[in-house]
């Protein structure tokens, strides 16, 4: 499969994931504390779900608005920094203090704003959430899922969680179909870091960014 349209299924199911309304039987796993990460989710979803049902109309007049409300209710679950790191891999510790933000801020906007595209596209998908994978003792968790989609198998799909020195449950990458959102990205930008050099990426960064436009 092209990696660009793997790209384009990972990113539409961080859709999914903030979306898909989380009514699943965890009460023992909340008794037990296992329930956290999901807690999580689930309260991400309703907080949308009530943003795009009270902007229903604003929405349709501008879709932008859809950037904004993506950022503050689901986009703080995600560690940008965490992810920007394990994106550039052993190029992190190559490049510059100021290439490392300028690279994560960009990195943090590809990914709101064309999340926030295919917000616009959801269809209603089911999803079927699976038994959370890992010890919260550890302080890493999976929280496994699948797509379900008509006339087709369903999609196995998993989000990469930890526990940060904060004490806050961040999402740190998403695999669907054993593909992971970092290291594809990983792969790409050290292609394009090779070829062109750090700066030559992050303004190819910055000039998507400038084009997505709903």
């Amino acid at each position: 499969m092209d990696n660009r349209i793997i790209f384009n299924k990972l990113l539409a199911t961080l859709l999914l994931f903030s979306l898909s309304m989380f009514y699943v039987a965890t009460t023992k796993a909340d008794e037990a504390g296992s329930g956290e990460p999901q807690v999580i989710v689930k309260k991400s979803t309703e907080e949308m779900l009530q943003a795009l049902k009270d902007n229903e109309v604003e929405l349709e007049q501008d879709p932008s608005i859809i950037f904004g409300l993506v950022e503050s209710i689901i986009m703080p679950h995600f560690d940008f920094d965490k992810m920007a790191k394990l994106a550039l891999g052993k190029n992190w510790r190559k490049v510059s203090a100021e290439q490392k933000l300028q690279f994560t801020e960009e990195f943090r906007l590809l990914l709101i704003r064309t999340y926030s595209t295919a917000m616009l596209e959801y269809t209603d998908e089911e999803i079927k959430f699976l038994p959370v994978r890992g010890e919260l003792a550890k302080k890493k968790v999976k929280v496994p899922m699948e797509i379900i989609q008509a006339g087709g198998p369903p999609i196995p799909m998993a989000l990469a969680m930890y526990l940060n020195k904060k004490g806050v449950w961040k999402v740190y990458d998403v695999k669907i179909d054993g593909i992971s959102l970092v290291t594809n990205y990983r792969s790409t930008f050290a292609t394009q870091i090779r070829n062109e050099g750090m700066d030559k990426l992050i303004e190819t960064l910055a000039k998507k960014n400038e084009k997505v436009i709903i």
